[in-house]
């Protein structure tokens, strides 16, 4: 009855936490595969990990075939994540726009955006997300090692990731925004969407442990990334907000002060803090930063 009981709760939390419906001996297999893994890559050295990404999730995708990543690619709710995400990047997009995505996943993302912009670039290091994707004209696919893009200097007018940079061991963050900032065009602009390590951890141990312990090998707060991309050589960055009609931009410390003031509370301070109105706001880190010079448009 105990273990009966243990599974509900467990089951009722990843809904709660992720609207993931799996059973909890599923959970279970899912995150002992994904710890597993992720202690692989945070114990190889750095010269065996721009190769050990792309395995490492190859396996991850194969050994979990309920994983909800593979389940939710035709989904309602995927299209409708899709559709936010095109609402979100919308006040950055333009018709002349060469535009890369970076862990583009399933393409769905990517394909729709190839009807808005000039060209889209899409990378990605799992092929079995990708798998049998053809391109189009203006829609090129990578499939990489997970540390260097394949694209010329200078040849990026706008970059976006979502739900990548934490994936990456923490001595290969800095290298990949030095990757970025070397594909964008003067003046072009990263925009880098990664969970708060402030409200995480947000990877499968959310339900197991209190730190990051699966594939978020890293959690950043807006702090944190907004001073590793000051040192990738990115400037002006800001904070991208969500609104019902647009997005809008807004100085990156409206979110870095409340954090310092945050992170000075004790762990209990800051759990009851944390159960306001201040969560839903701190739970993504979205910021978008410049790279230095007159803004052009690659074609």
């Amino acid at each position: 009855m105990a273990g009966t009981i243990h599974d509900r709760r467990l089951e009722r939390a990843a809904r709660r936490w992720t609207g993931d419906c799996r059973r909890a001996d599923q959970l279970r297999e899912h995150y002992a595969i994904e710890r597993g893994l992720a202690q692989r890559l945070r114990d190889a050295p750095a010269g065996e990990r721009s190769a050990l990404y792309a395995r490492v999730y190859d396996e991850l995708f194969s050994s979990i075939p309920h994983h909800p990543q593979l389940r939710r690619r035709a989904s309602r709710e995927r299209a409708a994540q899709v559709d936010r995400e095109l609402h979100f990047l919308a006040p950055l997009l333009a018709p002349d726009l060469a535009l890369l995505e970076i862990g583009a996943g399933d393409l769905a993302l990517s394909r729709r955006l190839a009807g808005i912009v000039d060209e889209v670039h899409a990378v990605d290091v799992a092929s079995d997300i990708a798998a049998d994707e053809p391109a189009t004209e203006n829609l090129h696919i990578y499939l990489t090692d997970g540390s260097e893009l394949p694209l010329a200097d200078d040849s990026i007018g706008l970059a976006y990731s979502n739900q990548l940079i934490e994936h990456l061991h923490a001595e290969d963050a800095l290298e990949h925004l030095r990757e970025v900032f070397r594909v964008l065009a003067p003046g072009g602009r990263y925009l880098c969407v990664t969970p708060n390590a402030l409200t995480g951890p947000w990877d499968i141990s959310r339900m197991f442990s209190s730190s990051p312990t699966g594939l978020h090998l890293r959690e950043y707060s807006n702090r944190e990334l907004a001073l590793l991309l000051g040192e990738a050589g990115f400037v002006d960055v800001r904070a991208m907000v969500p609104g019902r009609s647009t997005a809008y931009e807004v100085p990156a410390w409206l979110f870095t002060t409340p954090e310092w003031a945050l992170y000075r509370l004790s762990p209990h301070a800051r759990r009851v803090v944390l159960r306001g109105p201040w969560r839903k706001a701190l739970n993504s880190v979205r910021l978008l930063a410049a790279k230095p010079g007159p803004k052009r448009m690659p074609r």
